[in-house]
């Protein structure tokens, strides 16, 4: 369904934007403060909308870092998820496909930058 890796963008930003596949579910890594997707980021979003139309549906979960305030980090980790279901929109893929879930813990764990991601899972 989704290759197990994906290479890392030439160009990936220094904090660490970047996409990332690992057990089968696609991880949007996000530069501080921003809700921009990461160069490279259209091959993972082909691969989850070709598997979205083979049937399947996806969930997105949008999480953050611990640093600023906690408001401000739950809106960026929302415009975070509908930046990438936006961009599988623009794939094609039907938003009644796509399903946005709130992680019980939005705060991603890990240093700052494994936390400022967007995890979509293929159903």
């Amino acid at each position: 369904m989704l290759a197990t890796s994906m290479p890392q963008p030439m160009n990936a930003e220094a904090d660490g934007a970047r996409v990332v596949v690992e057990n089968g579910v696609v991880k949007f890594y996000f530069a501080s403060g921003k809700a921009d997707l990461a160069a490279g980021a259209d091959a993972a979003l082909k691969q989850v909308a070709e598997a979205v139309a083979q049937g399947h549906s996806v969930v997105i979960s949008g999480y953050h870092d611990a640093t600023g305030s906690a408001a401000l980090n739950a809106e960026l980790a929302k415009k975070r998820a509908s930046a990438v279901r936006d961009a599988l929109v623009a794939q094609g893929v039907s938003a009644d496909r796509i399903t946005l879930e709130k992680p019980a813990e939005t705060t991603g764990g890990a240093s700052g930058v494994e936390a400022r991601r967007v995890e979509v899972v293929v159903k």
